[in-house]
This record gives C-alpha cells, sequence and structure tokens, in this order.
C-alpha cells in the first residue's frame, strides 16, 4: 500500500512519461470527500467506458451519475492517448 499522489505529482509523472495531459475542469478539487476518506492505494483499475465520444467519457466519469457520485476515476485515457484528469 502506498499514499496516493498528490494531483501535482500525478500530473508530473505523467507528463515527464511524454504523456498529453488536459486537466478538466476542477479536477483538483472534484471529489467525493462526503463518501469517507480515499486511500490508502492497492492497486490500480483499467476499464472501458461505453459512451459515444471522449467528451461524453470524460463527463461522465468527472460528473458520475444518480446512482454513482462522481468522479468514477482519476483520469480518461482517449483513444489517441490523451490523458483527461
Amino acid at each position: 500500500m502506498t499514499t496516493p499522489l498528490t494531483a501535482d505529482k500525478l500530473l508530473k509523472a505523467l507528463r515527464d512519461e511524454g504523456l498529453h495531459v488536459i486537466e478538466h475542469r476542477s479536477w483538483r478539487t472534484n471529489n467525493r470527500n462526503h463518501k469517507g476518506p480515499w486511500g490508502p492505494t492497492h492497486g490500480v483499475m483499467i476499464h472501458h467506458t461505453v459512451t459515444t465520444g471522449t467528451a461524453s467519457s470524460v463527463d461522465l466519469c468527472y460528473n458520475g451519475h444518480s446512482a454513482l457520485p462522481g468522479p468514477l476515476c482519476h483520469g480518461v485515457i482517449a483513444k489517441d492517448g490523451t490523458v483527461y484528469l
């Protein structure tokens, strides 16, 4: 288990690897703290979001839906490799 990266450290790590990263809206403060603390980290999960287009996927993951509040993940990786945080 490890302590999660800060927003700045995550952004730096992704960009240091040469990734194109877009900071979506207020991703640094969009959280689920009302649901309890986050961590410790046990691993990474990658899944496929079934929506039409990158913008729809980013919005769904940022906002969540009626049964599950957002954010639903830390980042969305678009088909072109761009990472949306």
